[in-house]
């Protein structure tokens, strides 16, 4: 019954909803991670929760309770890295190439995976994981195992077929300790969301307008980092370091995928030193992307 309440909370309408507390948020959390209630309920709450819209203060309460759940192994001189569960359809994974690039720098990778989430149907960082090398020093984190209540969710999550709140947490929930991270965000209003909610955890975060959801961009973008509660925006644009990749805006099956990988062409690898480039900001080994691509080089 009480479960019950939390739904009307979120799926009432207009007039009726409110926003949940966060000790009833953390409490549903727990409810539904621990599966304590029909699957039935979890999908009414999750589908009213995103229709009315989480409040900051949700998520903040939601994440804290994830936190109880999370398995950690700190890895030292750390960037953790927030690909999207729901994977890549269009874009080669830039990863593979990047590392090798980071390596002189001492700075480890951090990425988690897990299987195929809603709600697009793309790649995924665990596909990727089992078919290629990664570089020594990329550390992957499954998520099966480090968060293994949140990983149960994926066939009541897919039978859904919708992003939940669950969507705007499980991108940094930092398994390894990292000191430093990267995130994605296309929309402006989700940027202030991701530092309201993840900016305290980390020495220094980095939030980038990326491909697909990644912390990856493949052509002119934004990328933000906030300091003293001050947002401050810059620009990065592929041309001016003579770049010209061009992605046929198609989907792409993971064998060609793979095969972009392994045999990349001038401009996609050169398109990975540039995101390594973005990657030595967020590390704070350098302090703008000039700087940062000219250490790269």
């Amino acid at each position: 019954m009480k479960f019950f309440n939390y739904i009307k909370a979120v799926g009432t309408g207009p007039k009726s909803n409110r926003e949940l507390s966060p000790s009833e948020v953390e409490d549903a959390i727990e409810l539904i991670l621990t599966q304590q209630v029909p699957t039935e309920q979890i999908s009414a709450f999750l589908l009213g929760w995103r229709v009315r819209l989480e409040t900051n203060e949700e998520l903040k309460a939601t994440l804290k309770t994830c936190n109880k759940y999370v398995k950690t192994q700190e890895i030292k001189n750390s960037l953790e890295l927030g690909y999207a569960f729901d994977g890549k359809s269009e874009s080669p994974y830039l990863l593979p190439i990047v590392s090798k690039y980071l390596k002189k720098f001492n700075l480890n990778l951090i990425v988690s995976g897990d299987e195929l989430q809603p709600a697009k149907k793309g790649i995924t960082i665990k596909q990727l994981h089992n078919n290629i090398d990664f570089g020594d020093n990329v550390y992957y984190f499954d998520r099966a195992k480090y968060f293994k209540e949140l990983s149960d969710l994926t066939k009541l999550r897919n039978i859904l077929g919708l992003r939940t709140a669950f969507n705007t947490v499980e991108k940094l929930l930092n398994p390894a300790k990292s000191e430093f991270a990267i995130n994605s965000a296309f929309h402006r209003p989700y940027v202030e969301k991701y530092f309201n909610l993840f900016n305290d955890r980390y020495k220094n975060l980095l939030i980038v307008k990326g491909n697909e959801g990644s912390p990856e961009i493949f052509k002119k973008a934004k990328y933000w980092i906030c300091k003293d509660g001050v947002i401050k925006e810059n620009i990065v644009d592929p041309e001016y370091f003579g770049i010209k990749y061009k992605k046929n805006g198609k989907k792409i099956s993971l064998e060609e995928s793979l095969n972009m990988i392994k045999d990349p062409s001038d401009d996609l690898e050169r398109l990975a030193k540039l995101n390594a480039a973005i990657y030595l900001i967020a590390a704070q080994k350098a302090t703008n992307i000039n700087e940062a691509f000219e250490m790269i080089e």
